[in-house]
Order: structure tokens, then C-alpha cells, then sequence
């Protein structure tokens, strides 16, 4: 295993950032099934996720739980809405497990935080400890969300980002980028290369939740909206390179 000394070449060097997010959805984790994990899927998003963090840059991850279940999908089928959200926390903490195991097969340190404590399975969330971890190259996992309901992962996300001083949110999509509408539905749809948060919230663009949204903006932390589907693509963007949206102020 390597040590967690720094080993790493500058982030300097490759690219300019130094600490992102980066934020995918539970159904990335999903590959051609309609449900649950498919291990092969992980794998290639941990490989995504070593090629940066071999850049020397630091890296705090949230993953959703819409592959396992979602709160607000529950709720429309007559669950009681906390009931529900609280029970999509909870897939957050099982995706962010697998990938944990995927990512420390690379020898890469990992930690799985939560918002929710279950100290038998993963760390609770301090911040001081969780900058620390990263401090120290270790990949941070936060799960749970923000451990209240109502409260998407988008918005835990952008929570977390923050409070970890991130220069970035990179949100992996099926898609390269924030379009005016959907481009498998719609051939003249156009993507953006740049498109401000005012203008997702009034155009109502799907990026992330309006509260994540205004979080970032009252922050005035970009957004970069990209395919996780291209192989190398999440390297590539940190290096200036491929075709994504940034989502400014």
C-alpha cells in the first residue's frame, strides 16, 4: 500500500486545482441494470477516481442512493416522507461502501463518512477529522446526505464542498454538459459551455436542486457538469481538456 505521505506529483503541475468534489449519481453506479450495483461499473468510476487523485490532487466524494431507493419516490407512493428520505440516506451509505472497496483495491486510503453515526461501519462526520483525511491524500467518501431529511445529495454535495474549502463541484452525468433541454429526446438540443447559476434556477436547466444551486452561488463555487461515461474524461477536465459546463457566477 503506499504511504500517505505525499508521492504524488504536484496538482500544480496537471492541473489547477488542488481539492474538488466530485458528485454522481447511486444510478451511475447501476451500469446496463435498472437496479442495484453492478461491481464492474464501480471499478471503472474508481479508476476515474484514482487517475486524479494521482495527480496529487485531494478528493471528497458523495454518491446518491437512487439505484437502491429514493426518498422522494417512496413518498409518492404514499411512504411517509421522512420514513422514506431517511431510508435513501441509507442506500447513500451502501453505494459509498462499495465504492470504498473499489477504490482501496487500487491502494488508494479511503474513508466512508457519515452524517449519520453507525460507528460499526464507517466515521461520523467532523470536520476537522474529515480535512484532515484529505490532508493526508485520503479519498473522503461523505454519506448519508446531510443527515436531515428533505435534503437532496446534490444539496449535501454542495454542503460538504463548502465546508471542506473545495475549489470545485465536478458532477458526473450520462450527458457532456448542461443542455437547453434533453439531447436523447431532442436533436437540436444545445449545450452550453458556460451558463450562470441565475440562469440554471430561471431556465429551470436540471443541473442540481434549486437549494444546491443557490448554496454554490451564494458561495461562489463553480459547478462543472460532465459524462462520466467517457473514459478519462474526469482526468481530462481537470487538465483543461474534453467538453463539459461550467455552471459560474
Amino acid at each position: 500500500m503506499p504511504n500517505d505521505a505525499d508521492t504524488h506529483t504536484s496538482p500544480q503541475a496537471q492541473t489547477k486545482f488542488r481539492r474538488v468534489m466530485l458528485k454522481i449519481s447511486g444510478e451511475a453506479l447501476m451500469g446496463d441494470q435498472g437496479f442495484g450495483l453492478h461491481p464492474p461499473t464501480v471499478q471503472r468510476i474508481a479508476q476515474e477516481v484514482k487517475s486524479v487523485h494521482d495527480l496529487g490532487v485531494e478528493i471528497c466524494m458523495v454518491i446518491g442512493g437512487g439505484n437502491i431507493f429514493r426518498g422522494l419516490q417512496g413518498s409518492a407512493q404514499g411512504m411517509e416522507r421522512t420514513t422514506a428520505d431517511y431510508m435513501g440516506m441509507l442506500a447513500t451509505v451502501m453505494n459509498a461502501l462499495a465504492m470504498q472497496s473499489s477504490l482501496e483495491a487500487l491502494n488508494i486510503h479511503t474513508r466512508v463518512i457519515s452524517a449519520i453515526p453507525m460507528d460499526q461501519v464507517c466515521e461520523p462526520y467532523i470536520r476537522r477529522r474529515a480535512v484532515r483525511h484529505l490532508e493526508k491524500k485520503r479519498v473522503v467518501i461523505f454519506a448519508a446526505g446531510t443527515g436531515n431529511p428533505y435534503f437532496t445529495t446534490d444539496t449535501a454535495a454542495t454542503l460538504r464542498a463548502n465546508e471542506m474549502a473545495c475549489e470545485a463541484i465536478f458532477k458526473g452525468t450520462k450527458v457532456d454538459g448542461v443542455y437547453d433541454k434533453d439531447p436523447k429526446k431532442h436533436a437540436d438540443a444545445k449545450r452550453y459551455s458556460r451558463v450562470t447559476y441565475d440562469e440554471v434556477l430561471a431556465q429551470h436547466l436540471g443541473v442540481m436542486d434549486a437549494s444546491a444551486i443557490a448554496l454554490a452561488r451564494d458561495n461562489n463555487l463553480p459547478i462543472i457538469v460532465f459524462s462520466l461515461d467517457e473514459p478519462g474524461g474526469f482526468k481530462g477536465i481537470l487538465a483543461g481538456k474534453g467538453t463539459y459546463t461550467t455552471v459560474h457566477g
